[in-house]
């Protein structure tokens, strides 16, 4: 039962993935969270962030963001992007996954979701039938309270450890250095 909380991967942070080996793989779909997955909850696209996408963008990839957020918020952010997107997702319900596909004209077979939460992320992926990277979620430097649901997922995610069928089901999509 746990077993669909479980990510395909898990890396630090959305930098720290090999996109080179997702495409080389047959990926052509990318589905973004956005808070605490690209920036932290609230904060505006960055710099770095668009960059990131623009790269990824002349790589081939189609993205989306796939947020509970309201459409104001997404908008916002999405400001120096231009993706596409999915707002008030509620997820991890399937219908914001299945959205964000055929917006990008991508399907199960090519597509990928990354995000911070394994509660709504993670198990929507699952849900869904998508394979998922879990990132850890962005924390200010000094910033204490992370709530209740990050404990249940340190929990999900020891005991994920501690399966190995479970981990690299991706072929471990680590960034080498």
């Amino acid at each position: 039962m746990i077993e669909k909380y479980y990510p395909y991967e898990y890396v630090k942070n959305i930098y720290c993935i090999d996109y080179k080996k997702l495409w080389d793989m047959g990926f052509r779909g990318l589905i973004f969270d956005v808070d605490n997955t690209l920036v932290h909850h609230g904060d505006d696209s960055t710099p770095k962030v668009d960059r990131f996408f623009e790269r990824l963008h002349k790589k081939g990839f189609k993205t989306c963001l796939l947020s509970d957020n309201e459409k104001s918020r997404v908008e916002r952010f999405n400001k120096n992007i231009g993706t596409l997107y999915v707002c008030d997702a509620d997820k991890p319900n399937v219908s914001g996954y299945e959205k964000a596909m055929e917006l990008m004209g991508t399907d199960k077979s090519n597509s990928v979701v990354i995000g911070d939460q394994i509660i709504t992320d993670i198990r929507g992926a699952n849900n869904t039938g998508l394979p998922s990277i879990l990132v850890h979620f962005i924390r200010l430097p000094g910033e204490k309270h992370i709530g209740k649901r990050r404990y249940i997922e340190y929990f999900v995610m020891w005991t994920w450890k501690c399966r190995k069928k479970y981990r690299y089901r991706l072929g471990d999509i680590r960034r080498k250095k």
